[in-house]
């Protein structure tokens, strides 16, 4: 009998990779894992909405081939990270190559990245940011390194030895500029310097260790769910998703630290790109019935569909399961609900749910949804 308990223990060496970027729209591990201990070896796994890409991971563990889209830049970039395995010797030399030998073309310099950064570890947060921006196309050690660099950007500070290179952060989603300033000044928080490549070499002994499992096939594609072309190779068997809860719509402003360091602009922009409608509860379930619609398109007779799902009480009038239930039934491709069974209340440390916890003031229940394909 295979041991699965390594499961439940988020700091195995197994499974650490998956905390390589912190990510607040995170499901646990156990959630996709679970679900596909039924799938077989020749499965293939999708998620429309991966986001850092637990399924993904998951179906890794498992052996299972997997697919993912996402419309965030910086969701693409940390799941990218799922799939590889490489050398942390390859990761750390990459990492001292541009720091000692690349300059960088721009170093922002409003007051937020004065109080944000050390001048120093800014610099050579830029030398990294302008290497790979240079770049048409990562390989798996860099594609390793710039999700390091994701997941350290911005965080805490540390009592001992750091592990983020920011000012004092969440370590989740970037604050504001103006309300960052605000809280360092008023805190009398000046930046440290951080040693970049050490921190690095710190967190490849964590995440690359002997314990991965092998590497399976697949793919990160940034995009849009609802149109995304037939791109894949191969027809779906699972897609296991937790789409984002209705309202839950300022993805790219509360990632745009993350986001800059991709390419994007070095201040907040707020314009609203979202890959579903959140204008109205009846937009967003003609939104996510397109998802189901499109996906159906490209699985295979029979294909199993587990969602979950839940919702804001500051800005839903309906249940998860009023709003799953009209957007599959809306999608007009037979998807057959087998059953609805509670989730639980989201975890506050690691859900979406927690963007709203003071104006929520308490959750509501998550469920999970199993479908197939008629």
């Amino acid at each position: 009998m295979v041991d699965n308990s390594f499961i439940e223990n988020r700091i195995h060496p197994k499974i650490r990779l998956n905390s390589i970027c912190p990510y607040f729209t995170m499901f646990p591990i156990t959630f996709p894992y679970s679900v596909l201990l039924n799938a077989k070896k020749t499965d293939v796994v999708f998620d429309p909405f991966c986001g850092r890409g637990t399924t993904n991971f998951a179906s890794r563990l498992l052996g299972l081939k997997s697919y993912g889209v996402d419309s965030n830049p910086v969701a693409q970039a940390v799941a990218q990270a799922k799939l590889v395995n490489v050398k942390r010797e390859e990761v750390n030399k990459l990492c001292s190559d541009i720091l000692f030998n690349f300059e960088p073309k721009h170093v922002p310099s409003s007051e937020f990245w004065e109080w944000a950064y050390h001048a120093e570890t800014l610099i050579n947060i830029c030398k990294l940011r302008d290497f790979f921006l240079e770049k048409d196309q990562l390989n798996d050690v860099e594609i390793a390194l710039r999700a390091i660099v994701l997941g350290t950007l911005h965080g805490p500070i540390m009592k001992t030895q750091a592990s983020y290179l920011s000012n004092q952060m969440p370590r989740t989603f970037s604050t504001k500029p103006n309300y960052s300033v605000n809280y360092w000044k008023a805190n009398q928080l000046i930046p440290n310097y951080v040693n970049l490549l050490q921190l690095v070499e710190k967190k490849t002994v964590y995440f690359f260790n002997d314990d991965l499992p092998e590497t399976t096939d697949g793919e990160i594609i940034l995009g849009d769910s609802r149109w995304v072309g037939n791109v894949f190779e191969d027809k779906f068997d699972w897609i296991v998703t937790s789409p984002p809860y209705f309202g839950m719509s300022t993805y790219k402003q509360d990632q745009w630290l993350r986001n800059w360091f991709l390419g994007d602009k070095d201040d907040v922009d707020y314009s609203s790109k979202q890959q579903l409608v959140h204008w109205s509860e009846k937009s967003f379930v003609i939104s996510l019935s397109q998802v189901w619609s499109n996906a159906a398109n490209k699985c295979n007779p029979s294909a199993k569909l587990v969602i979950r799902f839940g919702a804001l009480p500051s800005k839903s009038k309906k249940t998860p399961q009023e709003l799953i239930e009209e957007s599959l039934s809306l999608s007009n491709c037979n998807w057959q609900i087998e059953n609805i069974q509670s989730a639980g209340k989201p975890i506050s440390s690691n859900r979406q749910a927690n963007q709203f916890k003071n104006a929520a003031g308490s959750y509501v229940e998550e469920i999970d949804v199993f479908a197939h394909l008629n």
